[in-house]
C-alpha cells in the first residue's frame, strides 16, 4: 500500500471514529505527508522499513524551521498514525511507541486590559453606527460608488458583530465562522456552538453584543445576502459563509485602527476568560464556556489574572 493511501485510511478512520473537526483532519494529513515525503526521498518504500532512529533524523530536520509547538502538534500526529498502523497490522512494529514529544515551554497567553477592550469595542461601535439604517437598502439600481459605500457600511456592522460576539462569548474564531443565523436564540441571549469533537455546547452573551447582532442581522447582512448565502449568521463581501482569515484580519485590523496591542480572535478568548475570572466567576463555569475539555487548560487563566495583579500591586502599592 501506498503511504498516499496509507494516510487516507488513518484520517478516514480519524474522522469515523474521533469526531475531530475537518481542520484538525487537514493538519494531520498534512503533517504525515510531509513527514513520509522525506523519507521516500531517501528511497524508503516501505512502512516497516521506518525505525525509531529515522523518525528522530526526521524530527531533528523538521525543528530546523518549526517552533516547539508546531513540532510537538507534529509529533503527536506521527505517534498516532504509527500506532494505528500497528494496531491495524499496516506495520509489523511501532517504530514511534517511544518517540519524545517535545517539551513547549508554559507561556501566559496574551490578553488585553478590561480599558483596552472597551477601547477596541468602542472604536468598532462608533464604525458601526455611522451607518445609517437604509445603508443595507439601496436598490439595484444605485451607481457603483453608492453600492461600494453602502457594503462597506455593511461590513462595518459586521465587524462589530464579531468583535463584540468573540469578546462575549469567548469562542474559537473557527467556531464563529461555523454560526447560522438559528444558532442564535435573542430572546435568552444564548448562541449554539458547535466545538472540537463535534460536541455543541450553549454560551451566552450579553446586552452590546445583542445590539451589534441586531444591527448587522436588520442592516448589515440582508445588504451582502445572496443566493448562496445559506444560512451563515456571519458573511463575507460576495456574500458566502466568512472564512475564519477574514474573521481574523477583522480583529488584527480593529485592534491596530483603536489604538491597543496587535491581537488575534485567540487573544480576545483569553481576554474574555480572564475578565471572567477577575470579576469572579467559577473556574468551571468558564470551562464550560470556553468549551474545555480539562479544566487544567482553563487554569492556565488564573495564572494571568495572578500576573496582572502582580503588576497592579508594583504599580499602585507604595511599599512594592
Amino acid at each position: 500500500m501506498r503511504f498516499e493511501e496509507t494516510i487516507g485510511a488513518f484520517v478516514a478512520y480519524l474522522k469515523a471514529n474521533r469526531g475531530l473537526s475537518e481542520n484538525t483532519l487537514k493538519a494531520y494529513r498534512s503533517d504525515l505527508e510531509s513527514c513520509l515525503a522525506l523519507f521516500g526521498r531517501r528511497g524508503v518504500g516501505d512502512l516497516n522499513e521506518i525505525t525509531l532512529d529515522d523518525l528522530r533524523s526526521w524530527m531533528a530536520v523538521e525543528s530546523r524551521n518549526h517552533a516547539r509547538s508546531s513540532m510537538a502538534r507534529k509529533t503527536v500526529a506521527v505517534r498516532a498514525f504509527f500506532s494505528w498502523a500497528h494496531d491495524h497490522g499496516v506495520t509489523r512494529t511501532d517504530p514511534a511507541a517511544t518517540l519524545m514529544t517535545p517539551s513547549i515551554p508554559d507561556s501566559l497567553p496574551a490578553v488585553l486590559t478590561e480599558a483596552q477592550t472597551e477601547q477596541l469595542m468602542r472604536r468598532a461601535d462608533a464604525d458601526a453606527r455611522s451607518a445609517p439604517a437604509d445603508s443595507a437598502t439601496h436598490d439595484s439600481g444605485c451607481d457603483g460608488e453608492s453600492r461600494a459605500t453602502a457594503d462597506r457600511r455593511a461590513e462595518a456592522l459586521r465587524d462589530a458583530a464579531i468583535l463584540e460576539l468573540l469578546y462575549a462569548t469567548g469562542i474559537r474564531v473557527a467556531e464563529l465562522v461555523a454560526l447560522d443565523v438559528a444558532d442564535i436564540d435573542a430572546l435568552n441571549r444564548t448562541i449554539r456552538v458547535i466545538g472540537k469533537g463535534n460536541k455543541q455546547r450553549v454560551v451566552p452573551f450579553g446586552a452590546p453584543a445583542m445590539r451589534a447582532l441586531d444591527a448587522w442581522l436588520a442592516q448589515g447582512r440582508p445588504r451582502l445576502a445572496n443566493a448562496g448565502s445559506g444560512s451563515a449568521l456571519f458573511l463575507g463581501a460576495r456574500g458566502g459563509r466568512l472564512n475564519q482569515r477574514i474573521a481574523r484580519e477583522v480583529v488584527h485590523r480593529e485592534s491596530r485602527a483603536a489604538g491597543v496591542p496587535d491581537i488575534s480572535p485567540h487573544a480576545l478568548r483569553h481576554s474574555a476568560a480572564t475578565h471572567m475570572l477577575d470579576g469572579g466567576a467559577d473556574l468551571r463555569e468558564v470551562q464550560e464556556m470556553l468549551g474545555h475539555s480539562s479544566l487544567k487548560t482553563t487554569q492556565r487563566y488564573t495564572h494571568v489574572s495572578v500576573e496582572q495583579l502582580k503588576t497592579r500591586y508594583m504599580q499602585a502599592f507604595p511599599r512594592a
